[in-house]
């Protein structure tokens, strides 16, 4: 029976009502879930907002706003090299599972395919093949939970997209710069909002290869934001098919 569950998906796909209501219906199931949002702060498995200073690790919302900005820079996010933060990352996972409840289902979202992508892709420009390595070895710790993933794909990136930037001011301002000025988006001359959803389209068509590639299991759940109940529907019936 599996002890984790990780939504994914690109941005404003679903990803946190879904893993909301796929931790309900495991709870109706009678289990005992633990439901961890990204932007917690707290990630049991994920470095979100940490610092890696002198050989330690620094949860950022610990330090005083006056020097927050003099931290920035040893951000295990976007602050690191690769060849530093991914060793930090992959045993942030080992010691997850090591201390994981052996009695509570952890539902997640973000953390093995988004995140890891975000960076290697995104931010270091690394070929599909690199990303792909580094999410393998996420998949082979975490097998001992028999993880289920589920992937929110969808066809109308830029129309989704655009509906959440009506709700969420500035969001879109901080994102088009991350992803035009990061290492993918200066190797396809990205610019605007047009270059932000080609970043996103070629994300989306990379994470599914390399979710078909993982040994673990994978429901893919297609354009749901056009019909919730149908899709919510079909994750229920999926689920209710596991084993005891």
């Amino acid at each position: 029976m599996s002890r984790l569950y990780i939504v994914e998906g690109l941005p404003c796909s679903g990803k946190s009502s879904t893993a909301a209501y796929l931790a309900d219906v495991l709870k109706m199931q009678g289990k005992r879930v633990k439901l961890v949002d990204e932007g917690t702060g707290d990630h049991p498995a994920d470095y979100e907002f940490h610092a890696l200073v002198d050989g330690h690790i620094v949860p950022l919302n610990t330090v005083p706003p006056q020097q927050l900005a003099e931290m920035l820079p040893y951000k295990i996010y976007d602050g690191l090299p690769w060849e530093t933060e991914a060793p930090l990352m992959l045993d942030k996972w080992r010691r997850f599972v090591r201390e994981a409840d052996p009695d509570t289902a952890y539902v997640f979202n973000c953390v093995l395919l988004q995140n890891p992508m975000c960076e290697t892709m995104m931010r270091f420009g690394m070929p599909e093949e690199a990303s792909a390595a580094h999410i393998l070895a996420i998949a082979e710790i975490i097998a001992p939970m028999e993880p289920v993933v589920v992937y929110l794909h969808n066809d109308d990136v830029a129309q989704t997209v655009q509906r959440t930037a009506q709700e969420r001011p500035g969001w879109l301002e901080a994102v088009i710069p991350y992803h035009a000025e990061g290492g993918y988006g200066r190797s396809i001359g990205a610019a605007g909002f047009e270059g932000y959803i080609a970043c996103l389209q070629e994300r989306q068509r990379r994470e599914e290869r390399i979710l078909a590639s993982l040994p673990l299991r994978a429901v893919t759940l297609r354009d749901a934001h056009r019909d919730w109940a149908a899709a919510r529907a079909s994750l229920s019936a999926t689920l209710c098919q596991e084993r005891p």
